[in-house]
C-alpha cells in the first residue's frame, strides 16, 4: 500500500513539475523548445550591402556552435530582395505566412522596410532592429511592431545642431539634400535642434532627385547664397558630386555630411580623398581600420570572429561591423527573452533595453530604450576626415529631442 503511495505521490510530483516547466515557456509561431525562426531579406543581388546579411549569418552559426539561445537554435532564413520594395513584399510575405517565422529582423533599406512595414504591423509580427534611420520607423504609436537599429536621421540632424551651435553659433547655413525622407527628416532634425534660431542661422536650402545627372548648379547656388557652413543630406553618389563641386569652386565652407554618405570607399575615395579632408560627420561604432582600436577586446573578438566565420569577409569594412553589430544586439534581446518567446514580448525586451553596452560602441555609449522610445543608438560623437581615414573628436552628444 506504502509503495502505491509513493509511486502516486511520485506521478503527482512529475506531473506538477511538467505543468510548472509548461507554464514557464510561452511561445508564438516560430519558436519552440529547440528552435527560434528568424526571417530576413538582403540585397544580395542589389547594392554593396550583402556583406550585412552574410556576418549576420556567421553571427547565428557561431551562436548556434555555442550552444543556441537558451538551448534553441537559431535559424535565420534569408531571401534576397535585390533592394527592389515588390520583391521584399514577396519574400516577407513567403517568410511570414510560409516559413512561419517569429519576427523579422534586420529588413535591409528604407524602401524594403516602408514596402512591409504596413503589412508587418497589420500581422502583429515584430520588423526587428529595420536597417533605416527614417523616423517613422521609431514611431511605436504608429507602428508599434517596428523598431529601427540606425541612428534616426532626425536626431542624427539634432545632434549636428547642438554641434553647430556650440562651435558655429553664427554660421551662414546652407541645406543640401536629398528630395525625399531622409533628406527631410534631417532637415526636421536640424530646425528642431536649432530652435529658435533656425529661421535667422539656415540662409539657403536647395534640393536634388534621386534622377538628377549632377548636382553642380545646386552647390553654385548655395555658395552664391553666402554659405559658410554646408549641411549636407545626401547619399554617396550625390556626397561625392558636391564634394568635387566645392573644391573646383575653391570654396571653403565647414561641411558636414551626414553618417549616411560618411563611408570612405563609398563617398570619399570617388570624391578625392585629398579634397575630402576636413569634412565633419559623426558616428557611433568603433571603426576596425582606425589604429586607436588594435588592441581593444571588442575589435579584437570582432577580428578572431570574421577569421573563423566569414574568413573571405573584408575585416575592414563598415558594412561588416554592422552585421557583427546588430547580430549582437538581437542576440542580447532573446537572452532576455528567456522562455517567454511571444511576439509580444520581444517587442516588450527590444524595448526595454537598460544600458545595454555593444562591444563596438565608442567608449561611453550604450543603448537604452523604452516603451515610448524606440531609438536605438541616440548617443554619437563627432569625427573630422584626415585625409585618409575619420578621427573622432569632442564629447559623446545624446539626443535629447522628441523621441517618437
Amino acid at each position: 500500500m506504502r509503495s502505491v503511495q509513493l509511486l502516486a505521490a511520485t506521478a503527482l510530483a512529475i506531473a506538477l513539475s511538467v505543468t510548472s516547466a509548461a507554464a514557464q515557456k510561452k511561445y508564438d509561431i516560430g519558436a519552440t523548445d529547440t528552435e527560434i525562426k528568424i526571417g530576413q531579406t538582403v540585397p544580395f543581388s542589389g547594392p554593396a550591402y550583402a556583406g550585412i546579411g552574410k556576418t549576420q549569418a556567421a553571427y547565428m552559426k557561431m551562436i548556434n556552435d555555442q550552444g543556441g539561445i537558451n538551448g534553441r537554435k537559431l535559424n535565420l532564413i534569408q531571401y534576397d530582395d535585390a533592394y527592389s520594395p515588390p520583391k521584399a513584399v514577396e519574400q516577407v510575405r513567403k517568410l511570414v505566412e510560409g516559413d512561419e517565422v517569429l519576427f523579422t529582423f534586420q529588413i535591409i533599406g528604407t524602401p524594403s522596410n516602408a514596402a512591409v512595414q504596413k503589412y508587418l504591423n497589420a500581422k502583429k509580427v515584430p520588423q526587428l532592429l529595420a536597417s533605416t534611420g527614417a523616423s517613422r520607423f521609431s514611431d511605436p504609436q504608429n507602428a508599434p511592431w517596428t523598431i529601427a537599429f540606425n541612428p534616426n536621421y532626425q536626431s542624427e540632424g539634432r545632434i549636428y545642431a547642438k554641434y553647430i551651435l556650440a562651435n558655429h553659433p553664427n554660421a551662414k547655413i546652407g541645406i543640401f539634400y536629398q528630395n525625399d525622407d531622409l533628406g527631410r527628416d534631417y532637415i526636421t532634425g536640424l530646425k528642431s535642434g536649432l530652435g529658435d534660431k533656425a529661421a535667422s542661422m539656415i540662409v539657403a536650402e536647395v534640393s536634388y532627385e534621386l534622377t538628377d545627372p549632377t548636382v553642380d548648379s545646386q552647390i553654385v547656388k548655395l555658395k552664391a547664397a553666402g554659405v559658410d557652413l554646408l549641411y549636407d543630406a545626401s547619399t554617396p553618389k550625390f556626397a561625392a558630386q558636391a564634394i568635387r563641386k566645392v573644391a573646383d569652386l575653391d570654396w571653403h565652407p565647414v561641411h558636414i555630411l551626414d553618417i549616411n554618405a560618411s563611408p570612405v570607399s563609398a563617398t570619399l575615395k570617388p570624391a578625392g580623398l585629398d579634397i575630402s579632408k576636413g569634412i565633419i560627420s559623426t558616428n557611433y561604432g568603433k571603426d576596425p581600420a582606425d589604429p586607436q582600436w588594435k588592441d581593444d577586446p571588442g575589435v579584437k573578438a570582432y577580428f578572431a570572429f570574421m577569421d573563423k566565420y566569414y574568413p573571405e569577409g573584408d575585416k575592414l569594412n563598415t558594412v561588416n561591423t554592422y552585421g557583427y553589430s546588430t547580430a549582437e544586439l538581437l542576440i542580447q534581446v532573446l537572452k532576455q527573452c528567456g522562455d517567454n518567446l511571444t511576439r509580444e514580448n520581444l517587442m516588450k525586451q527590444v524595448t526595454s533595453l537598460n544600458k545595454f553596452v555593444p562591444s563596438l560602441a565608442l567608449p561611453g555609449m550604450s543603448i537604452t530604450t523604452g516603451p515610448n522610445d524606440y531609438r536605438i543608438n541616440k548617443q554619437m560623437q563627432m569625427m573630422k576626415f584626415n585625409g585618409e581615414r575619420w578621427e573622432l573628436f569632442g564629447p559623446i552628444i545624446e539626443d535629447t529631442g522628441p523621441a517618437g
